[in-house]
């Protein structure tokens, strides 16, 4: 048997991180298997259904790289006389009927949204006849699960011939796109029983199931909006990289059995078995992935930085220059935004402009001896090093000895002050060869003359 799994979000909302698991673990049990991955947009929710949450979805699910293998989306509002047939069936065969509602007590959520219309209460919807039995399945996280029907009494399904609610949906559309496995989080599981009622009526096949726990907020109660949720897009923005926030959420719930952290998407592919998924919640914590982030940037290296810095701190500087803001750059960052976010904060303002500062800060706390001296000495022993030759190597080599003998401290620290304007900062050779030569004079001959 062909394994094939689903995803079908409903476009009322960004794609949360939630979404995004739950598709990714549909993707990783389907590619395990030799299988197909499917999608699909649940859109009955007409009022709340938009356009550009569509767009959300889909263009999260391509930065993650969870493709699907139907060449056309599926979307329920273009399928109505596909459910209409099907509900005729129901109601032909005795299975479902068409309710009066002005007796009847709106109990149940599905009775609620079947009522919901203009604000109106719906004179008649069409139940589902319950018939009032124990349903046993097996789910491959939980192991067997049985409900009793009863309770639910006859729930609605559509609310009209021309109107399915979300159970009737769900259960055609799984059955004509061959879903064999049914992959959801856990609050989806007092669906199931309906599901399974209906698939019943309509003679399909029952898929297998298996319900995912919940991602929780750090006070463990489900991760939302109110709890510091945001969409997949806005990790995007904020600089993560879609590797990094698959290998982290693959993790967020499951255990590969091993000591490894970092994966590839084919990695997890090959290791990935549901049976390993966990039954409790897996709390999420944003420092945590921003670890993980901060690996895949390592492993991606110093020069991939280059695209995300802006141009007031890369304009004019050569290539030496550009590969020592890098340099700079790469130890201070979890997520490529965090560039952005410093360079707005002022932190590389030193690479961008010349600082000012107040005499008193040349002036190391340890000083044995007064800075203007040492500084003069300093342009005395950099004017000699060639354009070509001032690197770091290079001007660590022209001003250690020196400062061997006078002291480093007193000799690097009103260097350092002098070219960044802060007590702390990269070091002065790692500076003089982010400003170059002649930034790097001018900048030391301004703080003899304020010393002066």
């Amino acid at each position: 048997m062909k394994i094939i799994t689903r995803f079908p979000p409903s476009p009322t909302g960004n794609m949360q991180l939630g979404n995004a698991r739950t598709a990714l673990f549909n993707y990783l049990f389907a590619k395990n298997k030799g299988g197909s991955f499917l999608f699909r947009l649940e859109d009955t929710d007409k009022e709340r259904s938009k356009k550009e949450f569509e767009i959300d979805i889909t263009d999260s699910m391509k930065w993650l790289g969870l493709t699907y293998d139907n060449t056309v989306v599926w979307r329920q509002t273009e399928r109505t006389d596909i459910y209409k047939a099907q509900l005729k069936k129901l109601v032909d065969t005795g299975h479902a009927y068409v309710s009066k509602e002005t007796d009847q007590p709106q109990k149940t959520e599905e009775s609620y949204t079947a009522h919901k219309q203009d604000g109106e209460r719906r004179a008649e919807v069409i139940r589902f006849k319950n018939p009032n039995k124990s349903i046993t399945f097996t789910d491959l996280i939980r192991g067997d699960i049985t409900f009793d029907t009863t309770e639910l009494g006859d729930f609605v399904i559509a609310k009209s011939m021309e109107e399915p609610i979300y159970h009737l949906a769900v259960v055609i559309d799984d059955a004509e796109m061959g879903i064999t496995h049914v992959i959801r989080g856990e609050d989806g599981i007092s669906n199931t029983p309906r599901q399974i009622l209906i698939q019943e009526a309509l003679g399909f096949t029952r898929p297998t199931y298996a319900h995912l726990p919940l991602i929780l907020a750090p006070d463990r109660t489900k991760l939302s909006k109110r709890k510091g949720a945001i969409p997949v897009s806005e990790y995007r923005a904020r600089g993560y990289l879609p590797e990094a926030v698959v290998n982290y959420l693959t993790l967020l719930g499951w255990n590969p059995g091993t000591d490894q952290e970092l994966f590839s998407i084919d990695e997890l592919i090959q290791a990935f078995d549901i049976s390993k998924v966990q039954k409790s919640g897996a709390v999420f914590d944003e420092e945590k992935m921003k670890n993980v982030n901060r690996e895949y940037i390592k492993k991606r290296g110093k020069e991939a930085l280059l695209p995300y810095m802006p141009e007031k701190l890369t304009q004019n500087k050569s290539t030496l220059q550009l590969e020592t803001l890098c340099e700079i750059v790469f130890d201070r960052i979890s997520v490529y935004g965090d560039i952005r976010a410093d360079v707005d904060a002022g932190e590389y303002d030193y690479a961008i402009t010349r600082p000012n500062y107040p005499k008193e800060q040349l002036v190391w706390k340890k000083a044995k001896s007064e800075p203007l001296a040492h500084l003069e000495k300093a342009v005395e022993l950099l004017k000699d090093i060639s354009a070509e030759s001032f690197s770091k190597d290079g001007v660590k080599n022209a001003l250690m000895p020196y400062a061997e003998t006078a002291g480093k401290g007193d000799v690097l620290w009103p260097v350092r002050v002098a070219l960044s304007g802060r007590d702390q900062s990269p070091d002065p050779f790692t500076l003089a060869t982010l400003l170059g030569k002649d930034e790097t004079l001018e900048r030391l001959s301004f703080a003899i003359e304020l010393l002066r």
